[in-house]
């Protein structure tokens, strides 16, 4: 029996003793936690797309609790959430421009020629190390496999009719598809701009008419009828510049091949 006491007496003890170190230990190398941080933590939507360029959210609230990045850096969460945060840091959100992807290309499967039937693999980086690189004939155009569809959390992007559609609602410019696209065919643009060019081709005009019936050839009648010199040549391509557009639609007007294009916020950039 005295065996007994004395072994629960040490087991007591000893219990007491681990948990007195515990508590000293823990008080001695305890990590501070900036209670900021927590706060824009809990603001940020969760999504961890990566789309402001910081690790996830978690990475992206210790930015801005630290002062190393804006407070409406976070592209999901948009003006909402950076009001949020800004009271959370005690500053002004600023005026945050709401972006959506413009994929420049308007070659759909009626529009371009077809060098030959691709059977590959059906990923737009696998096809580019495939001679003929999927089979349509522009070679700067939308493969349309679908790797930007692939990265994409929020079902804003599609393929149709042989080339990536984005659906302006539903993109909220985390940027995934931009990094994703091998031939650099999509773009952050700003979300109150309707006035596309919808070809990233290099080819002088007469190349690009024998692979395209929409692609730009470089005639330079957009940049003359431009009367806000928001439209330059980029190259053989035409370049809008989205601060100085105002969606006037005269350079429309002007484009022999209709490459340019006054698309409405409710219907489709490629259409």
């Amino acid at each position: 029996m005295n065996g007994v006491i004395i072994a629960a007496a040490v087991v007591g003890i000893v219990g007491i003793l681990i948990g007195l170190l515990l508590g000293v230990a823990s008080e001695k190398f305890k990590v501070e936690v900036d209670e900021k941080e927590i706060a824009v933590r809990d603001a940020l939507p969760g999504n961890n797309c990566g789309g402001c360029g910081y690790p996830g959210c978690d990475g992206l609230a210790k930015a801005i609790a630290a002062g190393e990045a804006p407070v409406n850096k976070c592209p999901v969460g948009g003006a909402p959430v950076a009001e949020i945060i800004g009271e959370i840091m005690g500053v002004s959100a600023g005026e945050a421009v709401k972006q959506v992807a413009f994929v420049k290309c308007k070659g759909t499967c009626d529009k371009t020629k077809q060098n030959f039937t691709y059977f590959g693999i059906t990923d737009c980086n696998s096809a580019m190390n495939v001679p003929g690189q999927g089979g349509k004939a522009c070679s700067y155009g939308c493969m349309g496999f679908g790797s930007c569809v692939k990265v994409c959390e929020f079902d804003s992007i599609h393929i149709v009719d042989g080339i990536a559609l984005v659906d302006r609602e539903k993109c909220v410019a985390c940027g995934k598809c931009v990094e994703a696209c091998p031939k650099k065919l999509i773009d952050l643009v700003p979300y109150e701009t309707f006035t596309f060019v919808q070809c990233n081709s290099q080819d002088k005009g007469k190349a690009v008419k024998e692979v395209c019936e929409v692609g730009c050839i470089a005639c330079t009648l957009c940049v003359k009828a431009c009367e806000d010199d928001a439209i330059h040549m980029n190259g053989n391509v035409a370049l809008i510049d989205y601060s100085k557009c105002t969606n006037c639609g005269k350079c429309v007007a002007k484009c022999p091949t209709k490459v340019i294009q006054v698309v409405d916020g409710k219907i489709a950039m490629t259409a």
